[in-house]
């Protein structure tokens, strides 16, 4: 394998003249890294920034944060997905306001333990706010590491894993030792640990890409295992891909008297807490999802009308949303607590999952009459 020293000299020296100027990076606040990191998992940076600046806006302390409503909070996370990041951030606040008096814990054990907070993440803010000696190891670095030690075997295997993370705390710990920089332009104060693990996480970002590694421009080029046998582009080994799952939904746009009817997840469903216009997985007794309808709404199908289609993706899951709409002008059966009539004005103001955020807008643009002219929206989304 590579010299620990070659590795860590040079991805130091290359991050501090080539990180790219992202406003979380600009702060040592613990509270700030926390949420950058658990926004950037499963997100590129370019599509946080507006996320973590309106955020701490909104909520700039562990306080404000565990006072918030579940609903604000997933308002401000809206459009991010795997909105179980939102709730567990909130739910973390609250125990870091009763366990450690509202004071962002510095051990890492205390970050580990809270909601939501894994290895990973526990890593990130350690190294990072607090200047640990802590690995802190996301896809990006699992690929550089694989490249540069040439790891042919599968790295979701447990013990690969293993290997990778000793590895990576072996890096972390060397550039510990490496003494104290100067600071770049682009960083608050030196930091050799939070340095060593976001520049091995910027490396994976932005130069050795998943396709098309830019092997040229990296500086790890001269030492790369994976480059030298001619591997890098099948490196990782990721395993057998899973295949994807096509799926059918409907949904319908009920209006009563200029208000809509909604229904807010419960908190133990996927994307707990969040709203969504009536809706249903289509079944192969009912492939046109009308019986599911008209025992919603107690009308016969031909009195809808067809709005649209979104075209959707959930994590493996290739979803088609098919969207209708109807006039409810007599009485309606009883509603579950979930349920509610709210005015146009209003849905904005609630966190919508996704597909039904994009009904929402549909709505704002005054398309809900479209009738006989369906459109067809695409929209990747994320749970």
């Amino acid at each position: 394998m590579p010299e620990t020293s070659a590795v860590v000299k040079n991805l130091l020296r290359w991050y501090r003249q080539n990180a790219r100027d992202l406003p979380w990076r600009r702060s040592a606040n613990a509270y700030e890294a926390w949420i950058a990191e658990v926004m950037l998992q499963q997100t590129r940076a370019s599509a946080v920034i507006p996320y973590w600046k309106r955020w701490l806006a909104a909520l700039p302390t562990v306080g404000d944060l565990a006072e918030a409503d579940l609903d604000q909070v997933l308002k401000l996370w809206e459009g991010l997905g795997y909105y179980a990041r939102a709730r567990n951030l909130r739910r973390a606040a609250q125990a870091i306001q009763e366990n450690h008096e509202g004071r962002f814990p510095e051990r890492f054990e205390d970050i580990l333990a809270l909601p939501g907070i894994g290895r990973y993440t526990a890593g990130a803010i350690a190294s990072i706010a607090f200047a640990q000696a802590r690995p802190a190891l996301d896809g990006n670095g699992i690929r550089v590491l694989c490249r540069v030690d040439g790891v042919a075997d599968c790295a979701e295997r447990s013990e690969v894993k293993r290997r990778l993370w000793n590895r990576a705390e072996v890096f972390v710990r060397h550039a510990s030792r490496t003494g104290k920089p100067t600071p770049s332009r682009k960083q608050c104060s030196p930091n050799p640990c939070g340095d060593f693990n976001q520049a091995l996480m910027e490396l994976g970002a932005t130069v050795c890409l998943p396709r098309r590694p830019l092997c040229d421009l990296c500086p790890l080029r001269r030492i790369c295992r994976a480059r030298k046998n001619g591997l890098a582009e099948s490196l990782p080994n990721l395993g057998k891909r899973r295949q994807s799952a096509r799926r059918n939904h409907v949904a319908v746009v009920l209006r009563k008297r200029g208000r809509f009817l909604v229904r807010q997840r419960e908190t133990k469903e996927i994307n707990g807490g969040l709203w969504e216009f009536p809706s249903n997985e289509v079944n192969a007794g009912d492939p046109g999802g009308f019986q599911w309808l008209e025992k919603v709404w107690g009308q016969p199908p031909e009195a809808l009308r067809i709005l649209g289609e979104i075209k959707h993706s959930i994590t493996f899951n290739r979803i088609t949303l098919k969207v209708y709409a109807a006039e409810v002008r007599r009485g309606f059966g009883r509603l579950g607590e979930s349920y509610r009539w709210i005015l146009p004005g209003e849905l904005e103001r609630l966190a919508f999952t996704g597909a039904h955020g994009k009904i929402v807008r549909w709505i704002a643009a005054s398309r809900c009459d479209c009738g006989q002219n369906p459109k067809i929206f695409r929209e990747e989304g994320t749970l």
